[in-house]
């Protein structure tokens, strides 16, 4: 018998990393880069993968990265590629990465979920406007 305590042996850690962090899934799909949508700071025509571009014949799920930077200009405003700027994957929630923990849960909600809010409540006040008609 041995009087040495047992050794152990050394464990890898790994790096923690945002993905692991900010719940996993989410931030798997911010770290393709083929996934974001581009916006041209010229016009505001937002470029989205998902959806390509009919009017240029671009097929749905072309990559902004994938399409030719001589060729292809904005279908808005005619601007090259280098007026496109990276906004990011379109489940990613709007806003600074620090202030998203902040304001009851609604700095993690995506642009669309926040217009689903912002004109529900509208169109609810509205229908309880036109109620307070029938209380005649």
């Amino acid at each position: 018998m041995s009087t040495e305590p047992p050794t152990e042996t050394p464990t890898e850690e790994l790096p923690t990393g945002p993905a692991e962090t900010t719940g996993g899934a989410a931030e798997a799909v911010v770290e393709d880069p083929s996934s974001h949508r581009f916006e041209c700071r010229s016009c505001g025509f937002v470029y989205d993968p998902a959806e390509g571009v009919k009017k240029l014949g671009i097929p749905a799920g072309t990559s902004f990265l994938d399409l030719d930077p001589v060729g292809f200009r904005c279908p808005v405003c005619r601007s090259r590629v280098g007026a496109f700027k990276d906004i990011g994957p379109r489940n990613k929630p709007s806003g600074f990465e620090e202030n998203l923990n902040f304001g009851l849960g609604v700095n993690r909600l995506t642009p669309g979920q926040k217009n689903v809010l912002i004109f529900g409540g509208f169109a609810l006040a509205f229908a309880f406007f036109l109620s307070l008609y029938s209380l005649r």
